[in-house]
């Protein structure tokens, strides 16, 4: 038997962005910058750039359990996080997946659309998410589109949380870079009910994968034992630095700077002091 990694392992699921914007890189850079080794796993290929995404092909649902299983069989992963899957074939294969590791913590980001709108899920893929992933899900990450396609008919945000906690995942993170606020409010739900608020300066421009962002820091967090509540207060923070510091690197949208922290201009600059929590 090895002995535990000094380094925590966390395993992604993700599609791969060529852009390196969204996707598997997103989720590397946060999750190396979170003090963890990432461990990814391909789920889909992607046509895109930082304007839209032209087109994707889910890999085959076996490869997806092969990739994952040579590594789950050969390190002590930590945590996992589920971001793109792209067909209800690979949904099935992940639900199959995270039943036979049912102690690990798992943060799944519901990757329903690009940032422009170009639809990457379908209604089964919807139903898959809810019925067969969230039973098994810590933290979901859903932005406030997501969370009203996810649970149709529920007339407000905190409505719309609470259905999700009934399918079964244990807390809800509804971001709200999407709604018409003057500040971007991000709301905490567990044990059916509002557990935090927490607000930040909202940033002019698009960003290209600050979910993908937000849900691999906070998976990393959770792999070293942080307690949800403090993985998230953590991961927003980290997250909104990151945009803070962001790229225009394409004709699109921004590409957050996930090692921000590594520059000698940032030095000393947390970014608690724009990060408050109601």
């Amino acid at each position: 038997m090895i002995d535990q990694p000094s380094v925590p392992v966390v395993m992604t699921l993700a599609g791969n962005d060529p852009t390196g914007g969204a996707g598997i890189q997103a989720d590397i850079e946060s999750i190396i910058s979170m003090g963890c080794h990432p461990a990814p796993v391909i789920t889909a290929i992607t046509v895109q750039d930082t304007t839209d995404v032209m087109g994707f092909a889910p890999l085959d649902p076996e490869l997806i359990i092969q990739q994952a299983r040579a590594v789950l069989e050969d390190m002590p992963v930590a945590a996992i996080k589920v971001g793109l899957l792209g067909s209800i074939e690979a949904v099935q294969a992940v639900h199959t997946l995270l039943g036979d590791y049912p102690d690990l913590p798992v943060v799944l980001d519901p990757v329903l659309a690009s940032g422009s709108g170009t639809a990457l899920a379908d209604e089964e893929i919807l139903d898959g998410i809810l019925t067969l992933l969230a039973p098994f899900t810590t933290l979901m990450t859903p932005n406030s589109l997501e969370a009203r396609a996810l649970t149709v008919g529920s007339d407000t945000l905190d409505a719309c949380a609470m259905s999700l906690l009934d399918q079964g995942t244990e807390y809800v993170l509804i971001t709200g870079t999407h709604e018409k606020t003057g500040k971007v409010h991000n709301t905490l739900y567990g044990n059916h009910r509002r557990l935090d608020t927490f607000t930040v300066d909202r940033l002019e421009g698009d960003f290209h994968g600050s979910g993908c962002t937000l849900s691999s820091a906070i998976a990393a967090l959770l792999a070293q034992g942080t307690v949800p509540s403090a993985a998230v207060h953590e991961g927003l923070n980290y997250t909104w630095n990151t945009l803070r510091h962001a790229h225009r690197l394409g004709m699109g949208q921004k590409i957050p700077n996930r090692l921000f922290w590594a520059g000698e201009s940032v030095e000393g600059h947390s970014g608690d002091e724009t990060h408050h929590a109601d």
